[in-house]
């Protein structure tokens, strides 16, 4: 029993019973049943399963083996039929006659030929197909017009009873057949057309396809150039349509120049034919008449076309194509309609009607599109592309043929199309970003004057809140002057001469401090300068280049001129024509952005003017020096006006130099629009800083003639006596009525009263603080021509009240000399040299003549005989020992003043001379001296025509101010006849 498990049988042995008893026992044999019943119940077990879950699966494939069961019964049945039927026929064959023969094979034949055009009509579709996939619609076509042929040979088309015709019953495969043949009208229609619409498409293939259209639909030429051109219209419209901007709308412009300029071409190609007499077509360098040379070949039935039938590649492809018919193997499509050729005023007008309504769309389409370009640089890019794109050889030398022979007359694309729109995209790109400028100077204009009046309000009340130290220099530029930085010489200062620096390196802050231009002004317009650089930057892209001017683009417009010419290899259109508009549209937009700063600066200033505090007055002198100084600190203002001309002008005049004759020198130079509205807005600029200047000078002189007047109008003796000065002691020696000599000994002021000196030297402080050295002559003159005629109305005031009010102190004949002398000495210090060279009394103001009167008659006439001659002395040693302490406020006339020969030399009074020429370096900043105005005079003219500045009003008014220290300097070294110790050329270097 331990060897059931291995015991070994075969199936064999198990089929065989006798073989089983012989070589097992019984026992062995008990265990085979076993495991035999075992298994057989297993296998039984499984089948039930089996059963179970696949008994539809079973019954379905007993039904079909029944099913093949009888099928095969059936074709056993079909073949012994048909066995029995060959057997009769061959016993029959003797009995046919000659008759039956001759119709069955016409039958045959017949049989032959529908055959051969099923097989035909077959292929056709797919043959179709490959003709559009190759784009040959013209072959399409024609074997569209062959399907529709075999159609009505083979009596395809329905009869009208409904029921189909005998082939069609006989062969139903042809029933989808004919179905799908009725779409491919509508898709070679469709396909032609969407080709229409290319712009890198052949002529040839242009012409094939409207040939299509006209076989299809059986329209005219006519009908097809308006097909033709409808199609190019929606190409414009997708092309203006697509969504991209940026980079893309160069190639959308450039995609619409080509299509337009192409769509003139291949009209020219397809539908134009000469003149009777003139070329034919293919004969020039142009071919034309295309779509009529195709309709001929494609048309015609003369036997020279029977080379191009529609199947002549089918002859060699097997021999069922013998058996078609002659009308299939020489078929050849027509025209419902004769084609007659296009009128050349047909196709004129034609084409001048789409041009119009194609420029409408562009211009309309162009003009959204280069809202998106941000740059004129953008627009130079497109701009060049066009002409690159024109430019080419297949375009210009053919265009102005082309142009002229269907239109009759030039077409310039660019000039028609684009010009006007890229200018007005220019000016408005202008526009806004002069506009943008002017919004962000004014707004640091504003935050400018804002931080100044913070910054006096906190200088005033004594805190400090940290403010900027630009803000500080602003109200106190003296500090700023006298302070030292690292930029205050340039760093080639040592070895770069004044001739060999040009106006593009950069100011040092020493020639600035001698302009007296604050860090708050050199900050605005250095960012101003350098908004307007980055304009003109971008001008320059769409201007022709300095270093090839206009040389390529002259040749164009001189051969375009000339006439058309089809050996013309130049361009189409010269880019640069717009180039004065261009500048024009910079001009304008500057001239605008300036005046808008400069309404911003005259309604700050009459917000200041009726009370300008001491908070307002720094914000007015900002404003001042900001419209003093801006056109010399934004050169590239000048450049953006001027345009071309200021580099021209620069080169040729040198560096510009202030002088009086400023309208003498010009006056015989012509003065081009451009540098009069230069000149104009340099005169507003200077009015408007003289109208600040203005409001200052009136404030200043309120504020102090108020203290003065309040001093002057003392009614008590002791606060007359503390304005009094001490006087001096003179012996004089008269002669008696017995004609003896008398010594006696007077005394005689020597200088004003305290309070006078107080306001000189009050008012010297004032205009030091400001950077009096840099103050305008005019303003400087106002300023203490106001000062004078306050003081004359004080003056003039006390004769009024001593003359209404009793009860004040009496005028003695003291009192009386020492007013007269502070007069006098008011009236020598304050006016001008104009003024003091004038001999006649009525000339002067005549309130003065009226107080020295009122004053001398408190004197005793006798004595005022005595004390005038020594007075006068007095007063002219005080003037003089006074000149350079009140340097701005006498004048540098006065300063060099030569001695009066009144003066006794034995005098010992300490009177400081002043050298004719001057050998070191002087004390204060000093303007032209009488000795350097001898000197110049002695130039030749053109020297000083072109120390002159080229042409501004401007620098006439420049010329009133006090010079500086190293201007003079600078000066001085260029006269060689001064004597001098030593070259200040380095020195005037360092203050350029």
């Amino acid at each position: 029993m331990a060897e059931d498990h291995a015991l070994p049988l075969r199936v064999s042995e198990i089929k065989d019973p006798a073989v089983l008893f012989e070589r097992y026992n019984t026992e062995q044999i008990r265990q085979v049943e076993r495991k035999v019943r075992g298994e057989i119940e297993q296998k039984k077990e499984e089948l039930r399963q089996m059963v179970g879950e696949r008994y539809r699966d079973l019954i379905d494939a007993a039904d079909t083996i029944g099913e093949m069961r009888q099928c095969s019964e059936s074709v056993v049945q079909s073949i012994q039929d048909m066995h029995q039927y060959c057997h009769r026929l061959k016993q029959g064959k003797a009995c046919v006659g000659s008759s039956r023969q001759e119709s069955q094979r016409q039958w045959q034949e017949k049989f032959y030929t529908t055959a051969s055009q099923i097989k035909l009509l077959l292929e056709i579709p797919e043959r179709i197909w490959s003709a559009m996939e190759a784009s040959h619609y013209l072959q399409a076509t024609q074997l569209y017009l062959l399907c529709c042929h075999l159609h009505s040979l083979l009596q395809l088309e329905a009869a009208k009873g409904g029921h189909y015709s005998p082939v069609l019953a006989r062969f139903p495969i042809l029933v989808r057949q004919v179905a799908t043949t009725g779409h491919f009208r509508s898709t070679i229609l469709l396909d032609s057309r969407s080709l229409l619409r290319g712009r890198a498409v052949s002529d040839q293939a242009i012409a094939e396809a409207l040939v299509s259209t006209m076989l299809l639909e059986g329209s005219s030429p006519r009908q097809a150039l308006a097909d033709f051109l409808l199609a190019r219209k929606a190409s414009i419209h997708q092309l203006l349509n697509q969504p991209q901007h940026g980079a893309g709308i160069k190639a959308q412009v450039c995609s619409l120049v080509e299509l337009l300029v192409t769509t003139l071409f291949q009209a020219y190609a397809v539908f134009y034919l000469p003149p009777e007499g003139g070329p034919r077509p293919g004969e020039g360098a142009l071919g034309c008449g295309l779509l009529f040379s195709i309709l001929e070949n494609v048309t015609s039935t003369s036997p020279a076309a029977k080379g191009r039938r529609v199947l002549q590649e089918e002859t060699s492809t097997g021999s069922w194509f013998n058996f078609l018919p002659p009308s299939i193997t020489e078929f050849q499509p027509t025209l419902r309609t004769l084609a007659q050729p296009i009128q050349r005023e047909q196709l004129r007008d034609t084409l001048k009607q789409w041009i119009d309504t194609c420029k409408e769309d562009i211009c309309r389409g162009v003009g959204s599109l280069l809202v998106y370009v941000k740059s004129l640089k953008g627009l130079a890019a497109i701009r060049d592309a066009v002409w690159d794109l024109l430019s080419t050889d297949s375009i210009s030398q053919h265009w102005s043929t082309v142009c002229q022979r269907l239109l009759e007359r030039p077409l310039a694309v660019w000039d028609d199309f684009l010009q006007q729109l890229f200018l007005q995209r220019l000016q408005a790109i202008t526009k806004e970003e002069t506009e943008a400028i002017s919004t962000s100077s004014v707004q640091l204009l504003t935050s400018a004057v804002r931080d100044l009046e913070g910054q006096t309000i906190d200088t005033h009340s004594g805190t400090h809140l940290g403010p900027s130290r630009g803000a500080q220099y602003e109200v106190d530029v003296a500090s700023f002057l006298w302070s030292e930085s690292p930029g205050d010489l340039p760093s080639d200062a040592g070895w770069v001469s004044v001739s060999q620096r040009g106006q593009q390196h950069q100011r040092s802050s020493l020639a600035m401090k001698t302009q007296a231009l604050t860090p708050c002004v050199q900050n605005f317009c250095s960012s101003m300068d350098a908004k307007l650089k980055a304009r003109l930057d971008d001008l320059q892209h769409y201007l022709p280049s300095q270093d090839t001017g206009k040389g390529s683009d002259s040749v164009s417009v001189t051969v375009t001129s000339s006439g058309p010419t089809e050996s013309s290899s130049a361009s189409s259109f010269n880019r640069f024509t717009d180039s004065p508009a261009v500048e024009e549209a910079l001009r304008e937009g500057c001239l605008a952005c300036v005046r808008h700063i400069l309404s911003s600066i005259r309604s700050e200033l009459a917000a200041a003017s009726p009370d300008p505090g001491p908070a307002r007055l720094s914000s007015v002198l900002f404003m001042a020096r900001l419209c003093q100084s801006m056109g010399e600190l934004c050169p590239n203002l000048k450049h953006c006006i001027l345009g071309k001309q200021s580099g021209s002008d620069a080169a040729v005049k040198g560096t510009p130099r202030q002088g009086k004759k400023l309208g003498k020198a010009r006056a015989a130079t012509e003065v081009s629009p451009a540098q009069a509205k230069w000149a104009g807005l340099r005169e507003e600029l200077l009015n408007c800083s003289m109208e600040a200047y203005r409001i200052w000078s009136s404030a200043l002189s309120k504020v102090l003639l108020d203290k003065f007047g309040t001093v002057l109008h003392a009614e008590s003796a002791g606060d007359i006596l503390t304005t009094a000065t001490n006087w001096e002691d003179l012996e004089i020696q008269e002669e008696a009525e017995s004609g003896s000599s008398v010594t006696s000994n007077i005394r005689l002021p020597v200088q004003p009263s305290w309070f006078v000196q107080a306001l000189l030297f009050q008012l010297c402080v004032e205009v030091n603080r400001v950077g009096g050295h840099a103050l305008p002559r005019p303003t400087l003159q106002e300023l203490l021509q106001a000062c004078l005629s306050q003081a004359l109305q004080h003056y003039h005031s006390i004769t009024q009240q001593a003359r209404n009010r009793e009860g004040v102190f009496p005028m003695t004949q003291n009192r009386a000399l020492q007013l007269l002398f502070d007069l006098r000495y008011l009236n020598t210090t304050l006016s001008s040299r104009h003024e003091e060279g004038k001999s006649s009394r009525s000339h002067q103001d005549p309130r003065f003549h009226e107080v020295c009167d009122w004053l001398e008659s408190f004197i005793d006439p006798f004595d005022l005989d005595v004390f005038t001659p020594p007075l006068n002395s007095n007063l002219n040693r005080l003037s003089q020992r006074t000149s350079v302490l009140l340097g701005l406020l006498t004048g540098s006339e006065k300063q060099f003043m030569s001695r009066s020969s009144t003066m006794n030399s034995q005098e010992p009074y300490n009177i400081l001379p002043l050298a004719s020429s001057q050998i070191r370096f002087g004390l204060l900043p000093l303007s032209m001296s009488n000795v350097r105005k001898s000197k110049s005079a002695s130039r030749s003219s053109d020297a000083a025509h072109q120390l002159a500045p080229p042409s501004s009003t401007v620098d006439s008014g420049d010329s009133f101010r006090p010079g500086s220290l190293f201007r003079q300097l600078a000066d001085q070294d260029e006269d060689t006849a001064a004597p001098s110790l030593f070259k200040l050329s380095w020195l005037s270097g360092m203050a350029k």
